[in-house]
């Protein structure tokens, strides 16, 4: 049964101690409940409305797995599973969330048990720097549940919204073909 944390804010003092200089405050200061169900526990958090999913899993909850890279939903770092699919994070505000059952890297496996498209990207080497790579495999567990077709331009063609700098896509594809039977 899943279990609600409160994560309290950072108050004004903790943020400017005294004879530090003050930040700058945003424009508004207005701020709403928001619960969101993430990796199987709930949370309790206070946001500015205007924060995405991606600023509230990242800064608030401090799971840091999902990545910021274009934050316009060009590149496919910050993908999440939102209900079973695939989204990106930075196009969604977190407010919208609610009730939504939200999955991140942290939430398919651990390092002593790894999902399996996870051990098959280390054993396909199917990343490089490793910024991209927790989005390719959240993108490529959630293909596993999509209708796609059996070669490997289907799969490029469905992973075709994570852009891997190091250009390593032919170990990435092999790797999801490796967990699909495919190989």
């Amino acid at each position: 049964m899943p279990h609600t944390i409160a994560r309290p804010e950072v108050t004004p003092q903790e943020a400017n101690p005294p004879g530090s200089t003050p930040h700058t405050q945003s424009s508004s200061s207005v701020t709403i409940p928001v619960e969101l169900n993430v990796n199987g526990t709930t949370y309790a958090l206070s946001l500015d409305p205007r924060t995405t999913l991606l600023d509230a899993l990242r800064e608030h909850l401090h799971l840091t797995g999902t990545k910021k890279g274009c934050d316009h939903g060009q590149c496919g770092a910050c993908t999440v599973h939102v209900n079973g699919r695939r989204q990106n994070a930075c196009l969604s505000f977190a407010a919208t969330h609610e009730g939504d059952t939200i999955t991140t890297i942290e939430g398919i496996g651990e390092p002593d048990a790894l999902h399996p498209m996870q051990a098959a990207f280390v054993e396909c080497d199917g990343y490089q720097c490793g910024y991209c790579t927790s989005g390719q495999i959240m993108s490529a567990v959630a293909l596993l549940d999509e209708a796609i077709g059996p070669d490997d331009a289907d799969v490029r063609e469905a992973m075709s919204g994570n852009l891997c700098r190091c250009g390593a896509y032919q170990n990435i594809v092999t790797a999801i073909q490796t967990v699909r039977g495919k190989r």
